[in-house]
C-alpha cells in the first residue's frame, strides 16, 4: 500500500443517468431547488459517441451522450446529469451493488418531501426513524423515488450524529443557519 500518495479531497460530484434531461432539471429545480450551473452538451453540441467514448466512459457499444447538465443543490458536491442513448437498464435500487441513492440534508423533512412529491416524485414510505449514531432527537428519513426510479433520500438530524469511541472521523453536516 502506498501511504505517501496524495488523497482525494472530496466528493465533487455525482453523476446521475437520466432519460430525459428537462423532464429531469424540471423535478430536480421544483422538488429539490436545483440551479443549473452549465451544460456540459448541450442540443447544439454532437453527441460524444464512438469507441474512444465507450472506452473512457465504460459505455456499451453504439451509446451516445446527447446532454449533459451540471446541478448545484444546497451544499455538497454537484449533480451531473447525463441523457444518454443506447443499451439502457433500470436504475439501481437499494439492494443492488454501486450507487443507489443520494441523500439529501433537510431542515424541513415534511416540507421538503411534499415539494418532491409535488414535483413528480414517489415517497416509498412515510418519515421515518434513522438508524443507529443518527437517531438523536428530531431526526428523520425518507426514500423518494424520482421519475426516472433513482432513490432520493431526505434526510435531517437537527442534534447531529453521535459516534462510537473508535470514530475516526465525523459525517460532514451543513452549517446551522443564522
Amino acid at each position: 500500500m502506498t501511504t505517501n500518495s496524495p488523497l482525494p479531497r472530496g466528493i465533487q460530484h455525482i453523476g446521475v443517468t437520466v432519460p430525459d434531461l428537462e423532464a429531469a432539471t424540471r423535478f430536480l429545480v421544483e422538488g429539490l431547488g436545483a440551479k443549473v450551473a452549465y451544460d456540459g452538451l448541450s442540443p447544439d453540441d454532437e453527441p460524444r459517441q464512438g469507441a474512444e467514448v465507450e472506452r473512457q466512459l465504460g459505455l456499451p457499444r453504439g451509446a451516445a451522450i446527447h446532454r449533459q447538465r451540471m446541478f448545484v443543490i444546497g451544499e455538497g458536491p454537484g449533480l451531473e446529469v447525463f441523457e444518454i442513448s443506447g443499451e439502457q437498464r433500470p436504475a439501481a435500487g437499494l439492494a443492488d451493488f454501486g450507487l443507489n441513492h443520494i441523500s439529501f440534508y433537510c431542515d424541513d423533512i415534511e416540507g421538503s418531501l411534499r415539494r418532491l412529491v409535488d414535483a413528480g416524485g414517489e415517497a416509498l414510505s412515510e418519515v421515518h426513524g434513522n438508524s443507529r449514531y443518527e437517531d438523536s432527537e428530531g431526526n428523520g428519513s425518507v426514500y423518494v423515488k424520482a421519475p426516472w426510479g433513482m432513490l432520493i433520500e431526505l434526510q435531517t438530524i437537527p442534534n447531529g450524529h453521535y459516534y462510537p469511541d473508535n470514530s475516526e472521523a465525523e459525517v460532514w453536516m451543513p452549517k446551522p443557519r443564522d
